[in-house]
């Protein structure tokens, strides 16, 4: 048993965190994005920050009329589950030279977020 648990152990401590938190969910992952995102992004309207609409399946720095950190823009980056995690996590780690600096620490924060942008994402395009 104790190999088993060992195993175990080790394949938690590599997966990411989102894979860490329970499965998004789109609804919370709104009310989130709401509270904690808004004030530069929003779904339709580029910001501070780029929109959203459509983000999940899209190579980073390419929402047209945004003008993106060179960094983004030279990154080839698609933005997927783990891409956006490990961009909520820590923008400047994931990106260096980005100039986001929000963080979303909790993991089922992110997961709820990424849940919802996902659910906006399914058939738009920018």
């Amino acid at each position: 048993m104790k190999p088993v648990m060992t195993a175990l152990a080790m394949a938690l401590a590599i997966l990411p965190p989102a894979a860490q938190a329970d499965a998004g969910d789109a609804d919370r992952g709104e009310r989130v994005y709401e509270s904690r995102c808004i004030a530069c992004h929003s779904l339709n309207t580029n910001r501070v920050g780029p929109a959203h609409r459509g983000v999940f399946g899209r190579r980073a720095g390419t929402v047209p009329s945004y003008r993106y950190s060179n960094a983004l823009k030279d990154s080839s980056v698609v933005w997927d589950d783990t891409a956006l995690d490990a961009w909520l996590t820590d923008p400047g780690r994931f990106i260096p030279g980005s100039r986001m600096g929000f963080r979303l620490s909790r993991p089922q924060d992110r997961a709820d977020v990424i849940a919802y942008l996902k659910r906006n994402s399914t058939g738009a395009r920018f």
